[in-house]
């Protein structure tokens, strides 16, 4: 591999990593704001409700972010596709809550299968919105 290729892979794949975790902390940031429970207080006192949610909401952005930086054909166009993935996982929590009005509640009070609930349709929609990326 000639040195001249290896430098330009190198600064590709760190500036795409390093975009991808300032927009992997912007979502979690976000996403902990809109919800009205505090996770990662709860995660620290053992809800594992809360962990499973919010872990299904990163694993499901991280699905679609990684979809983006797969079938990107530049930095401004991964972090494009990352902020729209963004926003479309921001929805599943807005879902969950439409179909399961009791939710917001239901995490704090440790209701595993809510937390199961939410993080599978979070993962799912990433899964989803990953797939849409595939142009």
């Amino acid at each position: 591999m000639s040195e001249q290729l290896m430098t330009h892979g190198l600064v590709a794949f760190f500036s795409h990593i390093g975009a991808a975790l300032v927009l992997l902390a912007i979502f979690i940031v976000i996403y902990i704001f809109i919800t009205p429970y505090r996770e990662i207080a709860l995660i620290r006192a053992g809800n594992m409700a809360a962990a499973a949610s919010l872990s299904g909401a990163v694993l499901g952005y991280c699905t679609a972010l990684a979809s983006a930086i797969a079938n990107s054909i530049s930095l401004v166009d991964m972090c494009f596709w990352g902020g729209i993935a963004l926003a479309i996982q921001l929805l599943a929590f807005g879902i969950a809550r439409l179909l399961i009005p009791g939710i917001v509640s239901d995490i704090p009070e440790n209701k595993i299968s809510s937390g199961i609930f939410l993080g599978a349709l979070s993962l799912g929609l990433g899964m989803l919105n990953a797939a849409c990326m595939t142009y």
